[in-house]
């Protein structure tokens, strides 16, 4: 041992540096890779086990809650994001901070492995592991005894996965790297100054602020490491931690003004309820630590008033344990009061003296106390490790048992802690199963179920949102969003109204308003709605992809496909984005871009794994295309995708039809019908595929079959509208017309169904009877011309000429072109010209 080294063991191994009054083991050092200090490879070796063990689930999880802001963010997806992170953080939506080193290790990470959760997680783990060495090496330098103790509980500790398992927690494992190796640091800095040292202490810290500001308490961290080491603190110490105070104070002050412009909030706490949080956070905080059950992301938000002598007691026993510590420090010795003082100093930035946004969810997080937790662990494991040391063999080694026994139910419950984080349904189910009146996290359920498909579930905890916050715009949307999906389109359209009075430009109710449109075949008044919640929020991808989907339905395949590939862009893994590859890829044949329709198809294929039509489409556009042998071979995997399923075929069927391949699609429908004889739709299907190669007759014995085969009642109200063209084509229009009739008793909103029926009525010249259900057509189709003209020929002949005009002129308004309006409007105003004359 150099005569350097000698003096740095001497220096951190005094009696004065010791963090209780007995004597701190004196060990020869062993050394892993350079200046890790006392770290041996098997302890080493076994604490990366603790930790892998522990925090597996995390390479199962998925993004939960703000993880959002990194799989939506375009500053972490694009090239040039890594200067906005630096140089223009605004462009982070929803991050109200100034903590660029994060962002720009997501950004980093972003560029390696795109949006896969796993790598994110793994980097998560792996920092949490070096902070644990860290740890242990601080520890042991420090001569602590029980160093590897404290770093092996700290390692699996349950408390410290909200912080390694939530991928935006990111924040805490990073910010930690950069306190611990400032730490060190400064720490070698004072045995052997150098400059180089002491700059990069300084860097080190400023990079640990810059990743997240509650390590804002370092210097006063190290102004009691030196207080604990010497008993006293110097002016040299003062001195030296100047710069590192001055750092602290202009980057913890530039991000809070930050934050203020972003996220302006005042909670309104008095200064006697901010202590009354603080101590009974305090005590929180300790009894989570040493008994680590029932932990949950959001706590219960308590309640503060200065007038319950009960919320007193935590700030009475706090000052009685603080005065115990110092008056028997000479007995236990600085270690104990230095351990409080660090715990309590390190979680002052969240301890409700400065309000921060999660204050309006609780008022404490397990997060908090990522580092703080050190204090308590170091104090009273070091006292077990010193006290164990003076056990007899024997008794060291029962020690010990109990030792890995307490690291295995530790290591247990965070390994069962972790798994809450595997997806967006596990983890708000957690948080409403341990605290029922969580701020928002029964609205933050409802979308990961609707997108699972569990939609009466959703509408459950969509209603239970809007009774907790019934003036949030936001709560009525999400409500609204499941009712459109179970088709409720009623109440959805009058609870998106209420979130329109709250919020009269809110993009996702007027999104949401869209989507009811478009679902209803309403797709003019969709078309408006999705432009107007565009104009509000021109990224809001559902709108795009809504506004794509009206627009092929309407026929306007060139705007639809800009439309669609506008969605596709901004939200390339959002849930509905292989339905809106299939509709780009429709459209892009219908613009005549062959090459873009065949790699949205395949795209779909690769997202709509579930369904064989892609597969399907794609047969269809390589048959035009003249690549019969490949058709051919997509047809052949459409079919063995989903064998046993009678559905599958019935898809296949229709897409089949829809391409004019009508042999091949009765032939997909027959064998939906061989799986299952009684499938309805496939014989609808038959009769569809009939009835236009005008197999009439044929077309209705297959229509009739679907009538005995219980088929519900959309399927139902198809057969008997495709039976009344049927018949119609065979020149039956009275028996035809009781088919409309019925088509419409199942589906009042059968158009096509309105429109044959209207026009029997008013060829029998029913014109009252029909005019009431032209009405009803225009209602439902208000851009057709063809109605309007049709409401209007009606009206004409009731003698009720001024509301006739009026129709017909609605009808030009729409289709100048319209000849039928053109003219009898002419007539109408001829005659009222010379009525006047």
């Amino acid at each position: 041992m150099t005569r350097r080294e000698r003096l740095t063991t001497e220096r951190v191994s005094s009696p004065a540096a010791r963090p209780m009054a007995h004597n701190p083991p004196s060990v020869p050092v062993r050394t892993v890779g350079g200046h890790l200090g006392s770290l041996s490879l098997r302890g080493a070796l076994v604490v990366g086990t603790l930790v892998v063990g522990a925090y597996l689930p995390a390479l199962e999880a998925g993004f939960v809650w703000d993880d959002t802001i990194l799989v939506n963010e375009s500053v972490i997806h694009d090239w040039s994001g890594l200067w906005k992170i630096w140089f223009s953080p605004t462009d982070i939506e929803r991050e109200a901070h100034y903590w660029p080193v994060v962002y720009t290790s997501f950004w980093i990470e972003h560029k390696l492995w795109g949006l896969a959760p796993l790598g994110y997680h793994a980097v998560n783990v792996l920092l949490h592991l070096v902070n644990v060495l860290l740890i242990w090496h601080l520890l042991a330098r420090l001569a602590v005894p029980g160093a590897w103790t404290v770093a092996a509980v700290f390692a699996v500790h349950p408390l410290h996965v909200e912080s390694v398992v939530w991928v935006i927690e990111r924040k805490d494992v990073l910010s930690a790297l950069f306190y611990l190796t400032a730490a060190g640091t400064w720490i070698r800095y004072t045995v052997a100054p150098r400059p180089g040292r002491y700059l990069l202490a300084l860097g080190l810290f400023t990079a640990a602020l810059l990743s997240k500001s509650i390590v804002v308490t370092l210097p006063a961290a190290l102004i009691i490491w030196h207080w604990w080491q010497a008993g006293r603190i110097t002016r040299t110490d003062i001195v030296r931690l100047a710069p590192m105070f001055a750092i602290a104070f202009a980057v913890t002050a530039a991000d809070l003004a930050f934050y203020a412009s972003r996220e302006p909030l005042d909670l309104g706490y008095s200064l006697a309820e901010r202590v009354l949080i603080a101590s009974r956070a305090l005590w929180f905080y300790v009894g989570k630590l040493l008994w680590p059950t029932d932990l949950i992301v959001i706590y219960p938000l308590w309640e503060i008033s200065a007038a319950d002598p009960v919320a007193w007691t935590y700030l009475l026993a706090a000052a009685a344990l603080a005065a115990f510590l110092w008056l028997g420090r000479r007995r236990f010795g600085r270690g104990p009061v230095a351990g409080a003082l660090f715990f309590a100093v390190t979680l002052s930035p969240v301890l409700g003296f400065v309000d921060y946004g999660y204050m309006q969810f609780s008022l404490v997080a397990d997060r908090f106390q990522y580092l703080a937790g050190l204090g308590v662990l170091a104090v009273l494991l070091g006292a077990a490790a010193h006290g164990a040391a003076r056990l007899q063999a024997r008794t060291r080694r029962l020690a010990a048992v109990v030792l890995a026994v307490v690291l295995a139910l530790l290591g247990t419950l965070t390994w069962l802690q972790a798994r809450i984080y595997r997806d967006g349904i596990t983890f708000f189910s957690h948080i409403v199963a341990h605290n029922p009146n969580a701020r928002d996290a029964h609205l933050n359920l409802v979308a990961p179920l609707a997108e699972a498909g569990r939609l009466e579930e959703a509408l459950a905890a969509a209603r239970i949102g809007v009774e907790r916050r019934p003036d949030r715009a936001d709560a009525y949307v999400a409500l609204a969003s499941v009712l459109v999906k179970l088709e409720q389109f009623d109440e959805a359209d009058s609870v998106l109204r209420t979130a329109l009075q709250l919020a009269p430009g809110h993009p996702g109710a007027r999104q949401n308003l869209g989507e009811a449109l478009r679902r209803r075949g309403r797709y003019g008044e969709a078309i408006e709605m999705y432009h107007a919640a565009l104009e509000a929020d021109p990224d809001l991808a559902p709108a795009h992809g809504g506004l794509g989907l009206s627009l092929v339905e309407s026929g306007h395949h060139g705007e639809a496909l800009a439309a669609l590939e506008r969605a596709l862009a901004l939200d390339p893994d959002a849930p509905s984005a292989g339905k809106i590859a299939m509709a780009a890829g429709r459209a892009a044949v219908e613009a005549g871009r062959l090459d873009a329709a065949d790699a949205y198809f395949r795209r779909a294929a690769s997202l709509e794994s579930s369904t064989p039509v892609p597969l399907t489409e794609l047969s269809n556009l390589l048959a035009a295309q003249g690549r019969r042998a490949e058709a051919e071979d997509y047809l052949r995997r459409a079919h063995e995708a989903r064998p046993n399923d009678p559905a599958a075929f019935h898809l296949i069927g229709e897409v089949l039809r829809t391409a004019g391949r009508r042999d091949e699609a009765v032939a997909s429908y027959r064998e939906a019908l061989r799986i299952d004889p009684e499938f309805a739709p496939a014989q609808v299907g038959i009769g569809a595929a009939l009835l236009d190669g005008k197999r009439y007759d044929e077309a209705l014995e297959s229509l009739d079959l679907s009538f005995s085969s219980g088929a519900d009642a959309a399927t139902a109200a198809t057969a008997h509208y495709l039976a009344g063209r049927t018949l119609l084509e065979l020149g039956r229009n009275d028996e035809a017309a009781a088919h409309f009739q019925r088509t419409i008793e199942l589906d009042p909103d059968h158009a096509e169904a309105l429109d044959h029926l209207a026009l029997w009525r008013f060829g029998r010249q029913e014109y009252e009877q029909a005019l009431a259900l032209y009405r009803v057509h225009a209602d439902l189709a208000p851009d057709d011309p063809t109605v309007h003209a049709n409401t209007g020929v009606t009206l004409y002949f009731l003698g009720r000429r001024d509301e006739a005009l009026a129709s017909l002129e609605r009808a030009l308004q729409l289709d100048p072109t319209h000849n039928t309006a053109r003219r009898l409007a002419a007539e109408l105003r001829a005659a009222a010209a010379r009525s006047l004359q």
